[in-house]
């Protein structure tokens, strides 16, 4: 793997014998990712997983858009651009990827910053939120209908629940009657799903640059501060809405416990997480937002979990064909999670409507 890696740096005038300490980095799921020195720098080679994204030039396109766009408003604002959004670096004949016969290959500047998978406490999410929320109030302005969409209808809930009701009729793996309980409660949402959908498209609701991919990882914190520096994985950056973003995000973070937990009583709205984060990201997000974005707020992390459990719920019945599972019923427990995860939501969007008004 050395020998192919030095071949592809060499399209980026990279000489093997300036290249230095190149080594295996990072812990990521979908991309295979090395770090080397030249010259004293640090860069970071990555290969694109093409399995999950069947066009690598309109993702990097959009990365490399979007990134110059962070940039210069980084600059007008006296930031530091090379360390405050990430920098692709080019090819000699100014590509923003390299394609071999054994995948697609990009080139960025490493940032010298760590990050975290979990909150130790409400308050670590606080920068976290204010950074994804920085990122998305500097780029409120780009014409988000110029991006390529990475993963097409990624959010598009009612797509998800109709391919849910295609995998109750066809009943494939043979669990259709194990999860009446389950199907039931999926399918009395039907009238609230399209919330954001139909908002997007009657234009009530803002078309913006989304994330999509709004885990607490994803984004570099200073080593000594661990003030938030800089989003990360831009991977799935396509139009969108702001509410995905947020939903996810607290789908994530808001959850007392882990997505596959399968104790069901530990399955609730930790409230000062969402809190923490909710604080942090309006510090940053608010001046932007719609009346109609900033009043869905709350339902957009229901509509999250609830569109989560009913893909998980997909896949159970479907034969386990799409997320990688460790035993028999992981699915169905990952349903089971999300859709109390957003049940309980529902019981408290009282309490989370009142505190966002308490904050605009």
């Amino acid at each position: 793997m050395e020998t192919l890696v030095l071949d592809i740096l060499r399209e980026y005038g990279f000489n093997a014998n300036e290249v230095q300490h190149l080594a295996s980095f990072g812990d990521g799921l979908i991309n295979r990712t090395y770090r080397f020195f030249v010259k004293g720098r640090a860069y970071l080679l990555q290969k694109i997983n093409t399995d999950v994204f069947k066009n690598p030039e309109g993702l990097m396109n959009n990365f490399a858009d979007v990134t110059a766009f962070l940039k210069e408003k980084i600059a007008k604002n006296g930031g530091d651009p090379e360390r405050e959004a990430l920098t692709i670096v080019k090819t000699l004949d100014g590509k923003n990827f390299v394609e071999t016969r054994y995948g697609a290959f990009r080139v960025m500047l490493f940032i010298d910053a760590i990050s975290i998978n979990a909150a130790e406490e409400p308050e670590q999410l606080v920068s976290v939120a204010a950074t994804f929320g920085k990122f998305q109030n500097m780029l409120a302005d780009y014409p988000a209908d110029t991006l390529f969409e990475v993963i097409p209808d990624f959010h598009n809930t009612k797509k998800r629940f109709e391919h849910l009701l295609t995998a109750i009729e066809n009943n494939v793996a043979g669990r259709r009657d194990e999860v009446g309980a389950e199907i039931e409660y999926a399918l009395s949402m039907r009238e609230r799903i399209g919330a954001v959908v139909d908002g997007i498209q009657d234009g009530s609701i803002p078309l913006r640059v989304t994330h999509n991919d709004t885990k607490l990882n994803n984004v570099l914190l200073d080593k000594q501060t661990l003030q938030g520096i800089c989003v990360i994985d831009l991977d799935t950056v396509m139009p969108g809405s702001y509410l995905y973003d947020y939903g996810d995000a607290l789908r994530f973070a808001g959850n007392n416990t882990a997505e596959d937990d399968p104790d069901l009583s530990k399955v609730y709205l930790n409230f000062d997480n969402f809190a923490a984060f909710t604080r942090g990201y309006l510090s940053a997000v608010k001046s932007v937002l719609s009346e109609r974005e900033i009043e869905l707020l709350p339902f957009s992390i229901e509509l999250m979990a609830y569109e989560c459990g009913i893909r998980f719920l997909t896949d159970y019945l479907n034969g386990d064909t799409y997320f990688k599972t460790t035993y028999p019923e992981h699915n169905l427990v990952r349903a089971r999670n999300q859709f109390k995860y957003a049940r309980d939501l529902e019981a408290n969007m009282d309490k989370m409507n009142e505190y966002i008004k308490g904050i605009i």
